[in-house]
């Protein structure tokens, strides 16, 4: 099995699990992954998810090159294989969960296109991190392009898709590729995913939901934010919040 979810309580942990390839992702890991990633989201028991490498020193080489070298003439293929990588990386970036990437080693090409589209990424010294269509002639899309984009600035995306060159976890760290270096990634995630499932979910997947839009271009409210802001009023999670600090106690939401 080379994707599965484990659930520890409050949090989910997506693992690759294809050691001898370094992770590569082939066709039908970018087709069940997002299923995954929705099975999480589904779960009411899970408040936050991880996604990791399930053998350490490894997170994602990127696609599988020889698969792709493989169906290259295939047209179908092509299409199918464009389709399965957008919805993954679509299903990440989406997910109204929050979603950690930890990163203990290699995140190249769509590895590096999976941890981007996480919402927050934590990274081992020993981390890599590079997009390299330029050294395959081969074209990243329009819609990761824009993950990156979001994530860095256009100039240093252009740097880093002109030149392909991978990063170490300090320069990645320096251009906000990364958000934290860590000797063993996945606890300081589970940690951080332990602080996140604590708080009030309301509050949390509705800041994910406008966050998302302003990435997504919009530049004010709308009828839909507005909501957003008066309804958590009356919900519960403002209650139990508001009760927690007149008793002087951590709310339990």
């Amino acid at each position: 099995m080379t994707l599965r979810l484990e659930r520890d309580g409050a949090i989910a942990t997506l693992l690759i699990d294809r050691p001898r390839q370094h992770n590569a992702m082939n066709q039908a890991m970018w087709e069940r992954l997002p299923q995954l990633v929705q099975e999480a989201m589904a779960d009411d028991a899970i408040r936050v998810l991880i996604l990791t490498s399930a053998a350490p020193g490894l997170f994602c080489a990127g696609a599988d090159i020889h698969e792709f070298a493989l169906h290259s003439g295939e047209e179908n293929w092509r299409i199918a294989n464009q389709a399965a990588i957008r919805s993954t990386q679509y299903a990440l970036a989406h997910a109204e969960k929050p979603v950690i990437a930890a990163i203990d080693g290699d995140a190249i090409g769509g590895g590096c296109g999976l941890a981007i589209a996480c919402d927050l990424r934590i990274a081992s010294p020993a981390a890599r991190l590079g997009i390299t269509p330029a050294k395959l002639g081969i074209v990243y899309s329009l819609f990761d392009t824009k993950l990156l984009v979001d994530l860095v600035g256009p100039a240093r995306a252009k740097r880093i898709l002109f030149t392909a060159a991978l990063h170490d976890a300090q320069e990645a760290l320096a251009i906000g590729l990364i958000d934290q270096i860590t000797p063993v990634p996945l606890e300081a995630a589970t940690e951080l995913a332990r602080l996140m499932a604590a708080n009030a979910q309301h509050s949390i997947r509705s800041s994910k939901a406008i966050i998302r839009r302003i990435l997504d271009g919009q530049a004010d409210d709308d009828a839909v934010t507005l909501a957003m802001f008066r309804d958590a009023f009356t919900l519960p999670d403002f209650c139990e919040g508001v009760t927690a600090f007149r008793e002087k106690r951590r709310p339990g939401f």
